[in-house]
């Protein structure tokens, strides 16, 4: 059975690719402090049409990261796998937190599942396969376990479902 360790290991030494490498430094560098993301938030804010839609994503946003890293990372204080795996290189330069859950994953989540539950839905699906992305770059790039991954998406999920839900008890 294959570890988490021996996953990103497998993804180093068999997945990796240099154009890939360009390709999924640059995606993971769009979830940097969720700045696409608050980006996307703010642009659906100052549009009138779109604002609650906008509310409700900065509203997801702050829900996660409140749960992530301000709490979560600093409860549990996970190494990052490369500190921890021999022969594990990163692609980028060394996070300064802890790796469980994934930050990224989280809001990359939260965003697009509020995107695609709040807004047209060819947004919330591009947005959605860009929070995919997101999700797998920070394991190709070596910076998280598998459960990270699947521990920010839960927040995610769980931050898009809360925002949506105050937002539409907010509109009553």
């Amino acid at each position: 059975m294959m570890t988490e360790g021996s996953f990103l290991l497998f993804l180093q030494d068999y997945i990796r690719h240099p154009w890939l490498d360009v390709f999924f430094t640059f995606i993971t560098k769009l979830g940097n402090a969720g700045w696409i993301w608050i980006l996307a938030g703010i642009l659906l804010l100052v549009c009138k049409r779109h604002r609650r839609e906008g509310a409700a994503v900065l509203g997801a946003l702050l829900i996660g990261f409140v749960i992530t890293n301000l709490f979560l990372k600093n409860i549990v204080a996970r190494p990052r796998p490369y500190t921890v795996l021999q022969g594990l290189e990163i692609l980028i330069s060394e996070p300064s937190d802890y790796s469980f859950p994934s930050g990224h994953t989280c809001s990359s989540v939260a965003a697009a599942l509020t995107m695609l539950r709040m807004s047209d839905k060819r947004i919330g699906i591009a947005a959605c396969i860009l929070a995919v992305l997101i999700a797998f770059s920070r394991m190709y790039i070596g910076v998280h376990y598998p459960t990270d991954i699947l521990a920010g998406a839960v927040i995610g999920v769980f931050a898009a479902f809360l925002s949506v839900w105050m937002m539409n008890k907010w509109k009553t």
